[in-house]
């Protein structure tokens, strides 16, 4: 039996959350709060240390999904979720041009935390005022070969799509390892 530990990161109320919920197979583990401040407005609750959720890809392989709170003054928590990740996913809601600074922020935090792979996921793509992915790759600076996807948390196919398109990533950089390794 192997474990995968995916780390799902981005800005407040990018969806971090909402994806996991979607997905997972246990009830999720969310140490959410409510909020009083000017963020209220946008969500009634925030992530105050993690999500956790779980997913069974077949007998041999379990995805440990691991939320972190998007709010700067929970960021401590960030480098302690990072650790054994072996990728990392952004989210970034497409619909709040606002948050992108933010967002590549985050991303160049957890590039530093570790070099495993990653890909954005560009959530609320259903909404009519959600940036492209390819627009998104530009504002973020994201480097040629990370995957930009598009997303929408609240739909399980899409979320499965997203977690699909990072495990390749990964086994992608397995499989140059293991060729670099033999020769």
């Amino acid at each position: 039996m192997q474990t995968l530990k995916i780390v799902v990161t981005g800005p407040f109320a990018s969806g971090k959350t909402q994806f996991i919920q979607t997905i997972s197979e246990i009830d999720v583990v969310a140490t959410e709060r409510r909020i009083s401040s000017e963020h209220e407005r946008i969500k009634n609750a925030t992530t105050v240390a993690m999500d956790f959720g779980r997913i069974t890809i077949d007998e041999d392989l379990i995805l440990y999904l691991f939320g972190t709170p998007g709010q700067r003054r929970f960021n401590f928590m960030w480098e302690i979720l990072s650790e054994g990740m072996l990728g990392f996913i952004v989210m970034v809601d497409s619909t709040r041009p606002e948050t992108f600074r933010e967002a590549k922020r985050i991303l160049e935090t957890f590039r530093n935390y570790s070099p495993v792979p990653y890909i954005v996921a560009a959530n609320k793509q259903d909404m009519e005022d959600a940036w492209p992915p390819e627009d998104l790759r530009i504002v973020l600076r994201v480097e040629e070969g990370v995957k930009v996807v598009p997303c929408v948390a609240t739909e399980k196919e899409s979320v499965k799509n997203v977690l699909l398109e990072l495990l390749y990533s990964i086994l992608d950089v397995m499989d140059e390892s293991e060729a670099q390794g033999e020769g």
